[in-house]
């Protein structure tokens, strides 16, 4: 299947008009004409994944996250982005990203589906018209009301997490709970005012936390990879329904730290 092919289709799914202004999606270096036989899966294009792409004999690289945001004025093997530019282009492959687009279109709402949210709705509204309304994260009553300490325990299990923290007492009984993946102590205030009890989501240092739980809202983070290495088995599901001609290989999941 030609890549442009393949571009058009995923455009049609999560179309690039629906991301941030300070986003990156779309094709990140590669030939439009290329000749796509399998398709790599992975959250980051890591030189981790690049090799495993190249093992794999992919030819698309399919990431969250874009490998370039800020301009770059030299592709070169000088710095550690261009050299996986550089390494991508020797072998002939491409590389596309689908960030804040994917956030909007798909994100949220499957983070909210394996919480079993009920009614949940949008959290920060991006897009609105005369019949629908999109944006990021999502918010709704769990289907089982529960303390804030199991409901800690079940995202890690639902997500499948090593670990997770919480801000809040733990026995403090959930009925309205807010998910943000990714980085999400911004849509704190957000959440609160939408009635939310909890906001779980990822990246939350010191700060954020204690001052949430001043504000009367508990948080639960479970990491930035944590939710949203949701992407792969997501896109995986995608591609072999809606372009099944495509071989689809993902990328190993593991967190990208460790932990003593």
């Amino acid at each position: 299947m030609v890549l442009s092919d393949i571009m058009q289709q995923l455009e049609d799914f999560c179309p690039a008009s629906f991301a941030q202004d300070w986003d990156n999606p779309g094709l990140q270096a590669g030939r439009r004409d290329l000749d796509v036989k399998t398709v790599f899966l992975a959250v980051d294009a890591t030189s981790e994944v690049i090799d495993e792409a190249i093992a794999h004999g992919a030819q698309l690289i399919l990431t969250h996250h874009p490998l370039l945001f800020d301009g770059i004025k030299h592709v070169t093997d000088a710095d550690f982005v261009g050299k996986r530019i550089v390494r991508i282009l020797q072998k002939d492959m491409a590389l596309f990203a689908m960030h804040t687009n994917f956030d909007v279109m798909a994100m949220g709402s499957e983070a909210a589906e394996k919480l079993g949210l009920i009614d949940s709705d949008v959290l920060e509204v991006t897009y609105e018209d005369s019949i629908s309304h999109e944006g990021f994260g999502r918010i709704g009553e769990l289907p089982e009301h529960e303390s804030l300490q199991d409901l800690a325990e079940e995202v890690k299990e639902v997500f499948d997490i090593p670990h997770v923290r919480f801000y809040g007492d733990p026995d403090q009984q959930i009925v309205m709970a807010a998910v943000m993946p990714g980085a999400g102590k911004g849509e704190m205030d957000l959440a609160a005012s939408k009635g939310a009890d909890v906001l779980i989501t990822g990246d939350i240092n010191h700060h954020a936390g204690i001052d949430a739980v001043e504000k009367g809202i508990a948080v639960i983070d479970a990491g930035h990879y944590g939710i949203e290495k949701l992407f792969v088995p997501y896109m995986k599901e995608y591609i072999e329904r809606e372009m099944p001609e495509l071989k689809v290989v993902c990328a190993r999941v593991h967190e990208p730290f460790h932990e003593v």
